[in-house]
């Protein structure tokens, strides 16, 4: 089939830390079509969808006391300090168990809180073992000044589990801000990050061998330091269908963490095309109402994944003392489908699918409307995308005063 052709010229688009299948299921998939045996690729693709939508990711952050564990855990999962389901921040730890914080947007994600291995009286190893290690997909090791032998010694236990594991050095913003207010005249801001991270480097050494790789953050600056930097490194690690979850879980505050969104998704929806495509020669017109159902719930999760969702809108909007209505007039995604707005996207589609079928029917129809829900997906996650980075320069967006972007709705459902 020559559309099978086109499935690894697909993937090939994406770098490997950005796709969504391994190469093992990529190949698997277009060997089966085209043996023509569509069975068998369906039964591969639903499996590969169904890993990436229900795939677990859980972290383990570990750090003494006062290291800025809790405020990370909260940048982390996009939650700010005062927000509801927020980590306790600037409290004494009382307690030696670990403590979830599931993700408040996709609950198959969780940041797990783990008492400082200093502050037990556990063997690194048997330390290991009372916090359930296993369940973790990688250890983030926190400090805020010095990183002690203690973590150190946490860190070769991990290392001979095979697990991941990462050095997070936190509240950079204090340091610059200090070493500036005292040393105004020779402050340099990459000399200061440099001696951090050498000191950092040099402590570490002193247990551990090898060359420990350290990431220097600030919790409330996210989008500067190295934050972003290990993001890409946790994604890069991590198996392919876990990848997903984890950047859709990460804030949109940067054009790369969006442009990873963008990629990820367009794979989905690409994979969801190929089953479809599958499933076209069944009679078609339940298939059809059942997705439909759903395509403007998957649009607002695109919204919600992006920034753009209601809540977060409403943040922005506040932070610029203007209404969401205005706002929403100077991106794209609210006016793609602004003719007939009373009408659901998905009800126009529905119906025009329904009386085509009466007239032609069968798959022609099926693969019809299946080619057109890809190319409309493909666009709403351009669009929501393309809106998010707008809102990155939000300052510019305003003081540009662009005009919203309206498209006219497809000839199709005319």
């Amino acid at each position: 089939m020559a559309w099978a052709s086109s499935i690894k010229a697909f993937f090939n688009n994406f770098k490997r830390e950005s796709q969504i299948l391994s190469e093992e299921a990529i190949t698997s998939i277009k060997s089966h079509i085209e043996s023509n045996n569509l069975q068998e690729a369906l039964s591969v693709i639903n499996n590969a969808l169904k890993d990436i939508e229900n795939a677990p990711l859980n972290i383990a952050v570990t750090g003494e006391t006062g290291t800025g564990k809790s405020t990370f855990i909260n940048a982390m999962r996009g939650v700010g300090q005062e927000d509801e389901g927020a980590a306790a921040t600037g409290v004494t730890e009382t307690t030696m168990k670990r403590t979830p914080y599931p993700h408040p947007k996709l609950p198959q994600v969780t940041l797990w809180d783990l008492p400082g291995i200093g502050s037990t009286s556990f063997t690194p190893e048997n330390y290991l073992k009372e916090m359930n290690f296993r369940e973790y997909d990688f250890f983030i090791i926190i400090s805020a000044s010095r990183f002690k032998e203690n973590d150190g010694q946490l860190a070769k236990a991990i290392a001979k589990t095979k697990m991941n594991f990462y050095f997070v050095r936190t509240k950079i913003d204090s340091e610059l801000y200090s070493e500036k207010k005292s040393k105004p005249k020779s402050f340099n801001s990459e000399n200061v990050l440099m001696k951090i991270r050498e000191d950092c480097s040099q402590q570490l050494k002193e247990v551990f061998s090898g060359e420990p790789q350290i990431f220097l953050v600030s919790n409330f600056e996210t989008s500067k330091h190295d934050f972003p930097k290990l993001e890409s490194q946790l994604l890069c690690d991590l198996p392919a269908h876990k990848r997903q979850v984890f950047t859709v879980s990460l804030r949109s505050v940067t054009e790369d963490t969006i442009n990873l969104k963008r990629d990820f998704l367009k794979q989905k929806v690409f994979l969801e095309a190929l089953k479809d495509g599958a499933l076209a020669a069944i009679p078609f017109v339940g298939v059809i109402r059942d997705e439909l159902e759903d395509l403007d719930e998957t649009f607002n999760l695109f919204r919600s994944y992006f920034g753009l969702d209601d809540a977060s809108l409403e943040k922005i909007a506040d932070d610029f003392n203007i209404s969401v209505n205005k706002m929403k007039a100077h991106l794209r995604f609210p006016h793609l489908f602004a003719e007939n707005d009373d009408v659901s996207f998905g009800t126009k589609l529905r119906n025009y699918i329904e009386r085509v079928s009466l007239a032609i029917g069968g798959p022609d129809v099926a693969l019809y409307y299946f080619k057109k829900s890809y190319y409309l997906q493909n666009l709403f996650i351009d669009t929501a995308a393309n809106d998010a980075i707008a809102l990155l320069n939000k300052e510019d967006l305003f003081e540009k005063k662009v005009e919203p972007y309206i498209s006219k709705p497809p000839k199709f459902w005319e």
